[in-house]
């Protein structure tokens, strides 16, 4: 793997350098359109689901264009959530390192828990780059201790779940503070109608990307589903993880309170189980994201909210206990596996009402296996809708029957009898047919 094929972008060396170290082959489908873009100081906003590479979309222009002898703020980087913060700020500081000029490129996290007082008395010496969380920036900003008028780009990722934790005020905040040719990039897996009165505010005529799901990604992605057949939702959970034995699995659930539920039975049967959701304090989510990253876990439970800010490195497979309520989320989830090239495993475990959402998913174009649990671990079994295809294939062989009995001109003693009797015949022909097909 090498970097030559981000050397048409006209990358300086040390970001090659550090395409090189981070092993990618070539760019991502959403890097091939952000970077000449961000590169010409164009707007543009980039809808594509989690994994795509879209941090090094933003990252590598921004690193590009860095002046390191202007001793001020030339970019602003928001993300909804700390632990999302800190992933961006490390990704950063990799790039910082393979830079040997003479100057140092100060990059700072600000985030919410961590001493204000402290941030602000280092602040004498303005960061070239900024990254963190919308209210903390805005604190800083406010107490005129960061000085954001001088920046050129204003990153926003995550900008739906933004909207959705309520911070979008703080980012209109920040950005009002800003130049009026500001760049702004704006990375989103959906755009809500409620986040388009902020994105015309700012951005005039912004190049649009949106990265469908790609087939490759697809392909490395097997989904399953596994049929609770009225059976206790949590002791299957538990029978799958121990079947499937994964490197990391996620456990999602729609709720707090089922994330709950589902880690206490795991854990009351010996599991040892990590958790994030929203009711974790800021030292519970630290401390919690640091067991994660050193593999103290291989089990963890959590909800879309929580799961959507943050990116945990090495799932093998992710468990929807419950589909979630809008089915985008359903790819949001999937996406934390299969990335970077590597393989995945989702597995679905669904009830008879999850029908129909099952159907609007396939229309989506995700192609489904059916399985459950055998001696050898997970087996494929039959069709979900196996019983509604025997139905219309017997109302077929029915039709072929009565084309096959030429009925009389005149109804005759004993016909009807005559009749089932050639159909029966007939069916089972039929029938012998198709299985040896």
């Amino acid at each position: 793997m090498d970097g030559k094929k981000f050397e048409r972008f006209g990358l300086k060396p040390f970001l090659l350098k550090t395409v090189n170290s981070l092993g990618f082959a070539s760019p991502t489908e959403i890097q091939e359109q952000m970077i000449p873009a961000a590169l010409k100081g164009e707007s543009a906003i980039g809808q594509s689901r989690t994994g795509t590479g879209k941090t090094h979309s933003y990252l590598l222009p921004i690193m590009q264009k860095l002046e390191p002898g202007r001793q001020e703020v030339q970019a602003v980087i928001t993300a909804p959530t700390r632990e999302l913060a800190t992933q961006i700020y490390q990704q950063f500081l990799n790039a910082a390192e393979q830079y040997e000029g003479p100057e140092k490129i100060i990059i700072k996290n600000y985030i919410g828990g961590t001493d204000k007082q402290k941030a602000i008395e280092k602040l004498k010496t303005q960061p070239h780059i900024v990254i963190g969380t919308p209210s903390r920036i805005f604190d800083l900003v406010k107490e005129q201790a960061l000085f954001v008028h001088t920046s050129r780009t204003l990153v926003i990722d995550e900008a739906d779940l933004m909207l959705e934790m309520g911070f979008l005020e703080d980012v209109d905040r920040i950005a009002s503070r800003m130049p009026e040719k500001l760049q702004m990039l704006v990375f989103s897996a959906t755009i809500p109608e409620k986040l388009k009165p902020f994105l015309k505010k700012y951005m005039e005529n912004p190049k649009y990307i949106h990265i469908q799901p790609d087939k490759k990604a697809a392909e490395n992605l097997e989904h399953l589903l596994f049929p609770s057949r009225h059976r206790d939702k949590k002791g299957i959970v538990f029978e799958i993880l121990q079947a499937i034995n994964p490197y990391l699995a996620i456990v999602f659930t729609n709720t707090k309170k089922m994330a709950d539920e589902v880690a206490d039975s795991l854990i009351g049967k010996g599991m040892k189980v990590g958790r994030v959701h929203g009711d974790l304090n800021p030292r519970e989510r630290k401390k919690m994201m640091k067991q994660i990253q050193d593999l103290e876990y291989q089990y963890i439970v959590a909800t879309d909210l929580a799961a959507r800010g943050i990116d945990i490195e090495g799932v093998s497979h992710v468990i929807n206990y419950e589909l979630p309520t809008d089915l985008d989320f359903y790819i949001h989830r999937v996406g934390r596996t299969a990335r970077a090239g590597y393989s995945g495993i989702a597995i679905t475990v669904y009830e008879q009402s999850d029908e129909d959402a099952l159907n609007r998913l396939e229309k989506m174009g995700i192609s489904f296996k059916h399985v459950d649990l055998g001696k050898e671990g997970l087996i494929e079994i039959g069709e979900r809708n196996k019983r509604r295809t025997r139905k219309r294939t017997e109302t077929e062989i029915e039709k072929t029957a009565k084309s096959m009995v030429r009925s009389p001109e005149k109804v005759k003693p004993g016909y009807k009898k005559k009749m089932k009797a050639e159909m029966d015949k007939i069916k089972k022909r039929q029938n012998r047919l198709s299985k040896k097909k």
